[in-house]
């Protein structure tokens, strides 16, 4: 399958280019100045930037092609309005680390004993946005209202913490 990957430049791009390649599928490449030469692919991989992701995505459902995307910082509401609009698949997810995915869930079982819920999440200073895209996805399976703490600072890798409290006990 001949994939676009939108953002092969940064740090997504550069681990998923060679994945995609070893899995067998050719990756057409496309950066930031690139022409967004969509024709002929069977998907388009976003890892790009809040400002540029939701324009990328309309122009590949405009011609049919599915997209996943994984940039945050944008209001995903819109680009799944346009490719149910459009009728062309269009996956969206905030973190595609497992581990990040269990610590979602685990927080939402977690938060239905031990009501009262903080979000830390600490990342490195060129991060974009701030809570992050895993942060925000996070808080929604928790109570309406749960406080996010955002960090940026030189030297962090991306890390988040869920607190949950209850009378007398602590679960993080």
């Amino acid at each position: 399958m001949e994939v676009a990957l939108l953002g092969y430049r940064g740090k997504v791009g550069q681990v998923l280019a060679p994945a995609l390649a070893a899995a067998g599928h050719s990756v057409r490449p496309i950066g930031r100045g690139d022409p967004l030469d969509l024709d002929g692919v069977q998907a388009a991989i976003d890892f790009t930037r809040p400002d540029a992701v939701e324009a990328n995505v309309r122009a590949a459902l405009a011609v049919g092609v599915p997209c996943v995307v994984g940039t945050t910082g944008f209001e995903a509401a819109s680009i799944d309005a346009w490719a149910r609009k459009a009728g062309v698949p269009c996956f969206h997810a905030p973190n595609f680390a497992i581990g990040a995915v269990l610590m979602m869930r685990f927080a939402e079982q977690g938060a239905r004993y031990l009501p009262s819920a903080e979000i830390v999440e600490l990342h490195h200073e060129t991060k974009l946005d701030a809570p992050s895209g895993t942060a925000k996805a996070t808080a929604s399976r928790l109570a309406e209202g749960t406080p996010i703490h955002s960090v940026r600072l030189p030297g962090l890798v991306a890390h988040q913490e869920v607190l949950l409290g209850g009378e007398g006990q602590l679960l993080t």
